[in-house]
């Protein structure tokens, strides 16, 4: 009999529960409507024929999800290949009890194992918890980096050039 809660990659199949993780996540952070996200893009997304995600999960004995870490590589033009932490969340229920750290250690471990020269994430200003969690561990939270975002309505009324368009349109990456 296994040790509960049970680290693991996540599958396809956890899919269903990792969405409403996220959507619990997008409560707590006071954005509950934020999460446009489904389970047919994260399906494809994360499991289709080119991958740009990959997660682990903590698992409880009822077989219920209790924590996600979500990561995907990314570029640093200064570094090299990187790590980048999406989203970590345990549930309310399971806080505090040493499981935030056991899905972090996981993700670091992912970007040893596939050569990454650094891992990134994002944390609210106003997360004390979760910034205090993370320079428990030893890092470091910056505060000179402005976010920048444009969201879907705003990609689809970017108003791009002619010469931009056709070297998009030229060659798809297939990472």
């Amino acid at each position: 009999m296994p040790d509960f809660p049970v680290l693991r990659r996540g599958t396809a199949a956890d899919l269903p529960q990792v969405l409403a993780l996220i959507q619990e996540l997008a409560v707590y952070e006071k954005a509950p409507d934020a999460v446009t996200n489904t389970l047919a893009e994260m399906q494809r997304d994360g499991f289709g024929p080119q991958p740009i995600f990959g997660f682990f999960v903590l698992e409880n004995a009822a077989q219920q999800l209790i924590g996600l870490a979500l990561f995907y590589t990314a570029y640093s033009t200064w570094k090299g290949r990187m790590l980048y932490l999406e989203d970590l969340v345990i549930t309310e229920a399971a806080r505090r009890g040493g499981l935030g750290r056991l899905l972090f250690d996981a993700v670091v471990a992912e970007a040893r194992a596939t050569g990454a020269h650094r891992m990134k994430w994002q944390v609210l200003d106003w997360n004390a918890p979760a910034i205090g969690f993370y320079q428990k561990l030893g890092a470091q939270i910056e505060t000179e980096w402005l976010n920048g975002n444009l969201d879907a309505a705003q990609l689809a009324a970017y108003a791009v050039g002619p010469a931009a368009q056709a070297a998009a349109a030229n060659s798809l990456p297939s990472f």
